[in-house]
């Protein structure tokens, strides 16, 4: 990456893509959280995949931008474990190395992009941003819930893909924000995951892809995850939205 330094922007917007980058080489990682940050998203740093898993547990993320070449596990084995997951964060993959067999790795590994370091910091922008457009999730072609869910202390607003609570406005990704809505067009309806994924545009997703959107939107909107009040698990039937005060 080129040490030139980038136009200075405004801080990134509360709503704007939030980034993960890993890399275990501190001063590639310090330039690529700015140089991003200038480029309006926000970004975290990890030093390796540990800091990565911590991050991801805690926090939710539009794209990861993931060095191959890590002490320990590498990021072709982190965004492998993570695909088995169930997973679907895009990565884009950075490493020295860029022979075919190596890019070929990295794809089957569940990247989405490859990149070959050096590279050019505005390419590495130009694929993210591709990218993001990419995996945005399609707006659903029902109408949107009749008016603001109410669940509990929060209340989301569809329209605005908003969810508001004491805290003030809590950030949704659009995947969790289509999940949400998805189920508050019908409140009180158990939906299989089948029909979920579908209604997101999603069907090649698979279930597994739809159990993790749920697990990151309940840390959102239940004051207990494990034991969800608003959002439930219906055994061997799919999901079911119960909104209320």
């Amino acid at each position: 990456m080129s040490t030139t330094q980038a136009v200075t922007a405004a801080a990134p917007r509360p709503d704007a893509p939030h980034l993960l980058v890993v890399d275990d080489d501190a001063r590639l990682r310090a330039l690529l959280q700015r140089f991003l940050s200038e480029q309006g998203w926000r970004v975290t740093a990890a030093a390796d995949a540990a800091e990565a898993r911590a991050a991801l547990a805690a926090l939710s993320f539009d794209l990861l931008v993931l060095d191959v070449m890590m002490p320990g596990e590498t990021g072709l084995d982190l965004a492998e474990s993570l695909r088995r997951q169930g997973d679907d964060t895009p990565v884009l993959m950075l490493t020295a190395r860029g022979a075919p067999d190596d890019r070929v790795a990295g794809f089957e590994a569940g990247a989405d992009d490859y990149l070959a370091k050096p590279f050019d910091p505005r390419e590495l922008a130009l694929r993210i941003r591709t990218i993001l457009r990419r995996a945005a999730p399609a707006q659903p072609a029902q109408p949107l819930p009749s008016g603001p869910v109410q669940l509990g202390p929060r209340v989301f607003d569809a329209e605005r893909c908003e969810l508001r609570g004491p805290e003030g406005v809590q950030r949704l990704t659009g995947g969790e924000a289509a999940l949400l809505t998805v189920l508050a067009r019908r409140p009180g309806e158990v939906l299989s995951r089948e029909e979920i994924a579908a209604a997101l545009g999603t069907p090649e997703a698979g279930e597994r892809s739809v159990d993790v959107q749920v697990t990151r939107l309940r840390r959102k909107i239940e004051a207990d995850p494990r034991e969800p009040r608003y959002l439930h698990t219906i055994r061997h039937k799919g999901y079911v939205l119960r909104p209320g005060p």
